[in-house]
């Protein structure tokens, strides 16, 4: 046989499922020199992609059967599949199919519990199963995302290789760490989306506040954000909204952020977090509050009938305030951020010592660095605080952070005074402050609510002179 008629290599590396982030994904591997196999149950996707990129190194199969086959082993599989029974289906489809050794990688947003499952099942098969947390959105995918990969060591050793050279690179290294055993990747991730959320509302506080307190238009807050973008602020989500906020509509000539109805959507990683904290005791209010927003920015027509019968208050702002709103607005926005991510890392670090994941906070600072949503200069002292301190209970307690809130802490309490006269809700900016103002207090007001509750259910109470005695009950109608 001449070498012309040899029958092609084997691929190195399968992606299943040919959506955006799929072919994003299957594009990158690519290009870093390894071969491809592609598969979608939509044949006609793999063709628009061929069409519309034509990569020597990825090559379209007709069948699941055929994409398996082209695989070299152990075969690496990574499923781009929408997350749910569409992962299971694509799992019973491909056990017949596989090897024992195979791995297999779901990069989905997939709830952690299920992948969990999925790893045991797949481990009880012979076969190696991870979560891979991707975040970057297409870009990210195509040009080096940050990768959050969980499950057995071993089998993140076979596939190392891979998601190091389609890994986005910083200062500090590449945007790729194995998280932990079994669920720990999807965890990881999901808190990271709900940071996101956090992040994305204190924005959007902040833009509202200075547009509807100062009455600056969308242009001179892309030149304010601007500025603060080469500072302290910088981050990915700013960097997005002064392109939000530059961008002009064709049709009208108005800034296109103006013709935007005001409801934001979600797909449930934001839900998932506050879910999960619940569950697990541990205080989110930054990622539940902007979680509330959402909820409530989609009430539109109830909003607007309520504007009618709900009269805001009218005040103005004083000369001070105007002279400082904007200042007040920068070091409130930073401050705020650092009790968000204080609040995710704080799950993350509850969550790893229940499932016993000893997932490193400082790595997950250092790979969310580049290429990810939530990535920002913050970040960098976020992470040298979970070095120097592994245990820190929070972050906000750290010798990194704790002068920094204390000093932008004035700052922030007039900010949100400022809003909260003006009728300007801000209700991350205001969360985000009671959680500091909680965490600092050694004396809350819960002594009456347990009171309270021994009062009406005998529910009982520790007493303050003997807390180690154990509980009492007291009869307190008389």
């Amino acid at each position: 046989m001449t070498a012309a008629s040899s029958p092609p290599k084997p691929a190195q590396f399968g992606v299943a499922g040919m959506g955006v982030m799929g072919a994003s994904l299957a594009l990158n591997i690519a290009d870093h020199g390894f071969r491809v196999a592609v598969w979608d149950r939509h044949a006609e996707r793999i063709e628009e992609m061929h069409q519309k990129y034509g990569h020597p190194e990825v090559r379209g199969t007709p069948s699941l059967e055929e994409f398996v086959k082209r695989l070299e082993r152990p075969r690496r599989i990574l499923l781009m599949v929408t997350a749910g029974e569409a992962v299971d289906s694509m799992l019973e489809r491909l056990f017949p199919l596989l090897s024992p050794g195979d791995v297999v990688m779901d990069a989905g947003n997939s709830w952690y519990e299920d992948t969990r499952r999925r790893e045991r099942l797949c481990h009880d098969k012979g076969f190696h199963f991870l979560g891979v947390g991707v975040s970057g959105g297409e870009e990210g995918a195509r040009h080096g995302p940050s990768i959050m990969p969980g499950g057995p060591a071993d089998a993140y050793a076979l596939v190392r290789p891979v998601l190091e050279a389609i890994a986005a690179r910083t200062e500090a290294g590449l945007c790729v760490t194995h998280v932990g055993p079994d669920g720990a990747g999807h965890f990881v991730k999901m808190v990271h989306n709900g940071i996101e959320y956090a992040d994305m509302q204190l924005l959007a506080e902040t833009y509202d506040v200075l547009r509807r307190g100062l009455g600056m238009d969308a242009t001179s807050l892309a030149d304010l954000f601007s500025r603060w973008n080469e500072g302290i602020a910088e981050s990915f989500l700013l960097e997005t909204t002064i392109k939000v906020l530059r961008k002009k509509d064709e049709k009208t000539g108005r800034p296109l952020v103006d013709m935007v109805l005001d409801k934001a959507g979600q797909k449930g990683t934001g839900k998932w977090t506050v879910q999960v904290a619940l569950d697990k005791g541990v205080p989110v209010p930054s990622i539940a509050s902007a979680l509330d927003a959402r909820n409530l920015s989609s009430l539109k027509d109830e909003r607007v009938a309520a504007s009618r019968v709900l009269k805001g208050p009218h005040e103005s702002l004083s000369n001070e305030e105007r002279q400082n709103l904007a200042q007040w607005a920068h070091d409130a926005l930073y401050a705020a951020r650092v009790v968000t991510y204080a609040q995710g890392m704080r799950l993350i670090q509850v969550a790893s010592r229940e499932y016993g994941w000893n997932v490193s906070l400082a790595e997950m600072a250092r790979i969310w660095r580049g290429g990810c949503i939530i990535r920002a200069r913050l970040l960098t002292p976020l992470r040298e605080a979970f070095s120097q301190q592994p245990e820190l209970p929070n972050l906000m307690v750290s010798d990194a952070f704790a002068p920094v809130l204390e000093g932008l802490a004035p700052a922030w309490r007039k900010l949100i005074g400022s809003a909260t006269r003006l009728g300007i809700p801000v209700p991350v900016f205001s969360s985000s402050l009671a959680y500091m103002d909680s965490y600092r207090s050694p004396e809350l007001p819960q002594n009456l609510t347990q009171a309270q509750r021994d009062a009406f259910g005998a529910h009982t109470y520790q007493r303050r002179d003997t807390p180690d005695a154990g509980f009492v009950h007291s009869d307190w109608n008389t």
